[in-house]
């Protein structure tokens, strides 16, 4: 048997919304010969957008070495994009003026679909990540409900609670009181912010506004698991409706490989396997 046939391309181009140049990685199922989609649903409707987050410290080819996202590219027809996040939680800043939230669920989706003549449909379009991006998924799925369809969070760092807590001279394993102020606006004021999922929850519903459908899967000894429930809980108040998973597994790539593929099934309304 041969590997998986799949065209990855590495794009740059200039952001408006980070004011600089960027580089993304995006996995496209168009070069995938025609024995290998024989008795393929998925090839007989056009092709469907999901965009996967990295984590804290990591960069845009963290899906494409250490999962099988080509894989899914290739068996689900989905062009899979992969951008940098940096260390930004996937938010607008107004501290450093980088638009992250922007950037990922507007410029780069709006830059892939004219680019690569893709669906500009909501319904075709998704966004999941893990860790920071799982958060980011999440957080960029309800600023832009009209964008996504569908968000999946892997281990998510769902932490505004322990943010709204920091006071100056805090510090963590992962970074200090500046950083957080940095990235998420004043930390007395966060929960309150459209920083928080929480928030534009409520603000949508508010609206009457769709909620995009959510997906989140948690490992039961992950240090994130306490902050997941927070925020399972705050779904289940809110009679919100989302899919929650937990199983045994930390906070590694043994989990989210183990779990990529039932939250992408997810995404496209089939069942969990």
């Amino acid at each position: 048997m041969g590997g998986i046939i799949m065209a990855l391309f590495s794009v740059d181009f200039y952001s408006k919304s980070l004011f600089r140049p960027v580089n993304f990685k995006l996995f496209v199922p168009n070069d995938v010969p025609p024995e290998m989609k024989m008795g393929n649903t998925y090839y007989e409707r056009p092709t469907k957008i999901l965009v996967l987050l990295h984590g804290y410290n990591g960069g845009n080819l963290d899906w494409a070495l250490y999962s099988n996202a080509s894989e899914i590219s290739s068996k689900y027809n989905l062009a899979v994009i992969l951008p940098s996040g940096e260390n930004s939680f996937y938010l607008d800043s107004e501290a450093t003026g980088h638009k992250y939230a922007t950037f990922v669920g507007q410029e780069l989706i709006d830059y892939v679909r004219n680019t690569f003549h893709l669906s500009s449909r909501k319904e075709d379009t998704f966004v999941g990540g893990l860790s920071m991006g799982g958060f980011g998924a999440i957080h960029t799925a309800l600023q832009f409900p009209d964008t996504f369809e569908k968000a999946f969070s892997l281990s998510g760092a769902l932490i505004v609670h322990n943010v709204e807590k920091m006071t100056p001279g805090f510090k963590d394993m992962v970074a200090n009181y500046d950083y957080y102020k940095s990235v998420f606006g004043d930390p007395a004021f966060v929960l309150e912010s459209d920083n928080n999922p929480e928030m534009q929850i409520k603000k949508l519903k508010e609206e009457n506004h769709r909620i995009p459908g959510l997906y989140m899967a948690i490992g039961t000894e992950d240090f994130l698991y306490k902050e997941n429930q927070i925020f399972r809980h705050f779904l289940e108040e809110e009679k919100i409706d989302f899919e929650y998973h937990e199983s045994t597994g930390g906070h590694d790539f043994v989990f989210w490989n183990a779990n990529i593929e039932p939250a992408v099934r997810w995404l496209l309304g089939e069942g969990i396997k």
